[in-house]
């Protein structure tokens, strides 16, 4: 009987990785120690969602299949080196709030644009509606039309309450979905209401920072009971972007790439030049201007970041 087998990762601590096989058994894996010094600068060369062969007896990974896909990060604003949040799903799902904590919108736009980069399809979920005054909730429905005008999925839920988030996992069946977010947006309360069973812990907001504790550690794949996967992972307050060339970042923000074929040059970076459309539909209300604001912070940025 071989010792090999396939298998999926389906939890990863840096250096320990859970792994489901075929026959649904869990195992306990390191890597071998080639894994750590191939290709791209990751702090994670194995991701959850990875599909992978393994030596159960020895209990490590041999082998890492292509990915379909995967989403990425800069590892912090600092660091040159990138992190592998996900890899091999169907969708990216984004938790995001208005107060207690509030998401900042180039957070929002950044997460978006890395999901359109690695093309993999993106809904937003704005949670904590029932703590929302009048401001609150206005702020939530300008992000909401804003988003949806463009082409995304948003949804506006309440996870602590028992209403209805029927529409929500309508989206998730089936699926392998990330679910990302800062931390404090509830991403923890939403799994425990989606899988009773997970009973994963929930921290407290802080009062002065309005920021959440950070309570997953890792990341983590779970079942869902109607079918297909959530990837839980840790909450995180900043998304920098990596391997974009500045020149082609317009195609990752969808209303930007629609208007900029009417620019007066192919090749328009859509900063200043003379009859570029972008600038035209951002002074004109066709294009949000926080949207705007975030595609420049993301083109101007240290162009060493970009190959």
């Amino acid at each position: 009987m071989s010792d090999r087998t396939q298998g999926i990762v389906v939890k990863s601590t840096g250096s320990r990785y859970r792994v489901l096989d075929e026959e649904g058994r869990i195992h306990e894996c390191l890597l071998r120690g080639r894994f750590r010094a191939r290709g791209v600068r990751t702090t994670n060369p194995v991701a959850v969602g990875d599909h992978v062969t393994i030596d159960t007896r020895e209990g490590v990974i041999t082998a890492l299949a292509p990915r379909k896909n995967y989403i990425i990060r800069r590892s912090s604003n600092l660091s040159r080196e990138s992190q592998i949040i996900a890899a091999n799903i169907d969708q990216a799902l984004l938790m995001i709030t208005v107060r207690m904590p509030s998401t900042p919108v180039e957070f929002i736009d950044r997460f978006l644009a890395t999901a359109e980069a690695y093309r993999i399809p993106a809904v937003l979920v704005i949670n904590k509606t029932d703590l929302y005054d009048s401001e609150g909730m206005t702020q939530a429905e300008k992000i909401m039309a804003v988003y949806e005008k463009i082409g995304y999925t948003v949804m506006m839920i309440s996870v602590t309450e028992d209403g209805d988030i029927t529409d929500l996992e309508k989206v998730l069946e089936n699926k392998i979905t990330l679910i990302s977010g800062n931390s404090g947006v509830g991403k923890s309360t939403l799994l425990n209401r989606l899988n009773p069973s997970l009973s994963l812990r929930t921290g407290p907001i802080s009062d002065y920072h309005e920021q959440g504790t950070h309570i997953t550690t890792f990341p983590e794949m779970h079942p869902l009971p109607g079918g297909g996967f959530v990837i839980d992972t840790p909450g995180i307050r900043g998304f920098g972007v990596i391997d974009f060339d500045r020149r082609e970042i317009y195609h990752f923000f969808p209303e930007i790439f629609r208007v900029s074929s009417a620019c007066r040059f192919h090749n328009c970076l859509h900063i200043d030049e003379p009859g570029c459309a972008v600038t035209e539909a951002v002074a004109g209300g066709a294009i949000e201007p926080w949207r705007y604001k975030s595609y420049l912070s993301m083109v101007l940025e240290d162009n060493e970041k970009y190959r």
